[in-house]
């Protein structure tokens, strides 16, 4: 409720203090990145700006859009929501058209707030959230990922169908509703398909120990055999409590979600393994789709390093779709593109169809690949896609009973 207000009131703030937005020059569509160059988001928020730069670069290669020229500017949200909203307000009065919200509900609403205000296109870069949306900020909104609960509801499925993991527990931190959508896709699925979660326990991010955790694990654990542990988790957190579930000598498989992709973080963890995660695409080079490993390696030829994990990746999917729609719709003005978008079900991108609604602004039943994680190595060992579209109260967490 607070955080309600709070986003309310930096909504209307915005309503009162920007004023008129500037005209665009005739031959430039500017686009504008409300996102954390600096800070802790900056960890998932860099590849995905990078991405969507190198689209802004070929596509102005190839000529633009409408025949005009895609032109940046940027604001940095410094990881923090206060700031969120300013550079949202910032990239605003330089005439942005789309508005980049950071790769995270929570963080990025205060910059996507600004844009429906002003009735601007938003994206939130990857964020998994369905509230990153219609929901959450209003219709102008999207993401260009995946629902958090397709990740939890794809391990529940694959976990049950080809590992033949029965019994779960299920480990939520708390600090993001990303990681909270995550397990609730996991809670939801995992019964349907005939498993039983024998246990469940809470943490924060920024604990320092989750030794209590443990503890109450072990009591569970020695009354009924556990075969996997889900971990939904995200940065900073999420390898230090990794770390004591290993050290505490918990060996069993643990399920993370797509926030524990790369390599980056695994000096915390040494010795990981049997550790699965779901990804949208592959950024050690092994993704089932050679585009994609094609467009990895122009990434690395333009910033001189391959993407650090499949975060880079879903950007370039919305924005080949916003192209499209604005050349259908004949103009970059909001409504008639996101009409346009609204009309896509199972429109063709480099990650495989897409589908948008009036209602659902984000993806609720794409294509996941199963990486093996650890060891200093990431390696894709399935793929997989859910056998039914997570359901609204599944979506929305709303309680049926």
């Amino acid at each position: 409720m607070v955080a309600s207000r709070l986003l309310g009131g930096l909504a209307l703030g915005a309503a009162l203090t920007m004023g008129a937005l500037p005209s665009m020059a005739a031959d430039e569509i500017v686009l504008g990145f409300a996102v954390a160059d600096s800070g802790a988001m900056n960890a998932y928020d860099s590849d995905s700006k990078k991405m969507a730069l190198l689209w802004m670069e070929e596509q102005n290669a190839k000529g633009g859009v409408l025949g005009r020229q895609l032109k940046e500017v940027s604001a940095d949200t410094k990881s923090d929501r206060v700031e969120g909203a300013k550079a949202g307000q910032r990239v605003l009065r330089e005439g942005a058209v789309v508005v980049f919200a950071t790769c995270d509900y929570d963080y990025g609403a205060p910059a996507a707030l600004q844009a429906q205000q002003a009735g601007v296109i938003s994206v939130f870069l990857c964020a998994g959230d369905p509230k990153a949306g219609v929901m959450g900020v209003g219709p102008l909104s999207f993401t260009s990922s995946n629902a958090a609960q397709v990740e939890g509801a794809t391990l529940a499925e694959w976990g049950m169908e080809k590992k033949g993991y029965k019994t779960a527990y299920v480990l939520l931190d708390e600090t993001l509703e990303y990681n909270k959508s995550a397990c609730a896709g996991f809670d939801w699925r995992f019964p349907n398909v005939g498993g039983e979660i024998v246990g469940r326990d809470v943490f924060k991010g920024s604990d320092a120990s989750i030794a209590s955790q443990i503890t109450r694990f072990r009591s569970v654990a020695a009354e009924k055999p556990v075969d996997v542990l889900v971990l939904c988790s995200s940065m900073p957190g999420a390898p230090g409590a990794l770390r004591q579930i290993r050290a505490a000598g918990i060996d069993i498989p643990v399920f993370g979600s797509q926030s524990m992709d790369g390599l980056y973080w695994q000096d915390a963890v040494p010795g990981l393994k049997d550790f699965y995660v779901p990804i949208q695409a592959s950024a050690y080079g092994d993704d089932p789709r050679p585009e994609v490993n094609e467009l990895a390696e122009r990434f690395e030829k333009r910033w001189g390093a391959r993407p650090a994990t499949q975060y880079a990746f879903p950007i370039w999917a919305f924005m080949e779709l916003w192209a499209k729609a604005v050349e259908k719709a004949g103009t970059t003005d909001a409504q008639p593109v996101v009409d346009v978008m609204n009309s896509f079900k199972d429109e063709p991108t480099l990650l495989g169809p897409r589908t948008f609604t009036p209602m659902l602004h984000i993806q609720d039943r794409p294509l996941e690949l199963i990486a093996e994680v650890g060891g200093g190595q990431g390696k894709v060992i399935d793929q997989w896609r859910i056998a039914e579209p997570v359901p609204q109260e599944v979506l929305y967490r709303l309680k049926t009973d």
